[in-house]
């Protein structure tokens, strides 16, 4: 059922392909100086509809994928599908259903037309109670966050990765007593855990957290709110570094995984219950299976295969695709690489359609490469590509705050179009991404060139999905002969 305000609507909406089955029902509000729900209600006195309850089976929503590596296909979710995660993920996080729900307050960041906005945020908050804010835009989330004072956040990695920055960037920039303070309770932050792994404390070690904690970490979680219990994060993994720095100072991350398939959530790292660098244990009523046989002989991981009442109907009129993800007995095929611990928690290790073999036929997985690289201070965004390639290339997109200061104190001029064409620039980037990735990745897996861009990957040009998810064909369309040139 569907309420529009003006005919010329209602025209286009006919327009809409007849085999989406969504809307029964279409209704013409005609502002006549009155308010707008009084008219709404008139009009629906007038000619009334009787109620549809649905069945748990019955489609809900076409939602479709990102197109991350193809073209998007619609997903058929179920009403069930949706219900069952909610639920399920409501379970993880206890203590937003206290005072009968009314202590869920988020500050909506991700577009509620994707599945991970919809039921870990609008579905599961509306559940329990709670109430959302509404973020202005992407570049207003930390005014917005000081407005509405969450309780919890709903998120992407990204977030608090320039959050991350952005605190180091300005305890840089001050220095003195605030820089002193920030740095001493990091570090006493990781001596207390290493302690406590081994069973000690350390009275010292604890009065400095004690004062970092009162004079500086206080001061972040106020300028987040100063109410935020914690946050869920999804879309990819959190870096552990990082996730654990927010532990520390009293805003613990949980990383959950899925996709728009699994409506979306599979697993999640509850706060009962969590695992730094895991993307947690399977909900309630659903179960993960690790298939290697599709991976290459001796690996230690395999595809993951969910199964459960989260797992899509299907692919819009595509019925080749949902066969091939589809399993006989009802699993689906994410695509993703994955292992399992021995107590059940999830490790993504890579993407199997974005894998790819060097010309050494050594394999690549470019997405943890990208993220380790956007952990750099200069770096806001990164690609990697090498598919058959004798070595990897990556395409930046240099922070522009960070750049542009940079190049103020090296006398540089303040336009970013000149400074990424220029070959200091590159080489300084070059060597601070080489010099990150040495012994975390292997020799061959660092990037030899790099091509800079002074705008970033956006969701307005194409390049981003909704979730922030860098639509990787479209890049490396974009820039086939710039990428070209690096090879020649």
């Amino acid at each position: 059922m569907l309420f529009v305000s003006k005919p010329e609507i209602y025209e286009k909406i006919k327009a809409f392909p007849k085999d989406i089955p969504t809307l029964k029902h279409i209704f013409i509000i005609e502002s006549d100086g009155e308010n707008s729900m009084n008219a709404l209600e008139k009009k629906g006195a007038a000619k009334s509809v009787p109620p549809q309850v649905p069945e748990p089976g019955d489609i809900a929503e076409l939602i479709y994928t990102s197109g991350t590596t193809g073209n998007p296909k619609g997903v058929l979710l179920s009403h069930g599908n949706f219900t069952s995660n909610s639920l399920a993920g409501i379970k993880m996080y206890p203590e937003l259903k206290k005072n009968d729900g009314k202590d869920a307050l988020t500050l909506a960041i991700l577009p509620w037309a994707h599945s991970y906005g919809q039921t870990g945020e609008l579905f599961a908050v509306i559940h329990m109670g709670g109430a959302m804010g509404l973020a202005e835009s992407a570049a207003t989330i930390v005014n917005d966050i000081v407005a509405v004072k969450p309780t919890w956040l709903v998120a992407v990695p990204r977030v608090f990765n320039r959050i991350y920055d952005g605190l180091w960037t300005k305890m840089n920039k001050e220095g003195g007593l605030a820089k002193t303070l920030f740095v001493m309770g990091v570090e006493a932050a990781k001596r207390k855990r290493e302690l406590a792994a081994e069973g000690k404390n350390c009275l010292m070690t604890d009065l400095k957290l004690k004062l970092a904690d009162k004079i500086v970490f206080k001061k972040i979680r106020e300028r987040l709110g100063g109410r935020l219990m914690g946050s869920m994060s999804g879309s990819a993994a959190m870096n552990p570094e990082i996730a654990q720095f927010f532990f520390d100072i009293g805003i613990p991350i949980y990383d959950c995984y899925g996709l728009t398939e699994t409506s979306p959530a599979a697993t999640m790292n509850a706060s009962y219950d969590y695992r730094l660098g895991s993307v947690g244990k399977a909900i309630d009523k659903v179960k993960i299976v690790i298939d290697s046989s599709v991976v290459e002989e001796g690996a230690t991981d395999g595809e993951v295969i969910v199964y459960g009442p989260n797992v899509m109907k299907g692919y819009h009129n595509r019925p080749e695709d949902t066969n091939a993800t589809i399993t006989a007995d009802g699993g689906f095929r994410t695509g993703d690489r994955g292992r399992l611990d021995e107590d059940g928690f999830l490790y993504i290790t890579g993407r199997i359609k974005e894998q790819y073999k060097l010309e050494n036929g050594k394999f690549c997985f470019p997405v943890a490469l990208e993220e380790e690289i956007c952990l750099v201070h200069f770096v806001q965004q990164a690609l990697i590509y090498g598919l058959n390639r004798p070595y990897n290339i990556c395409i930046v997109v240099p922070d522009a705050e960070v750049l542009l200061d940079y190049a103020k104190e090296k006398g540089l001029p303040q336009d970013m179009k000149e400074l990424v064409a220029r070959k200091e620039i590159i080489d300084m980037l070059s060597e601070n991404i080489a010099n990150h990735l040495k012994g975390k990745f292997g020799g061959y897996e660092i990037p030899k060139k790099f091509l800079l861009l002074a705008e970033p990957f956006s969701v307005n040009d194409g390049t981003l999905t909704q979730t922030l998810k860098l639509k990787r064909k479209v890049v490396l369309d974009k820039l086939k002969d710039q990428i070209e040139a690096l090879y020649k």
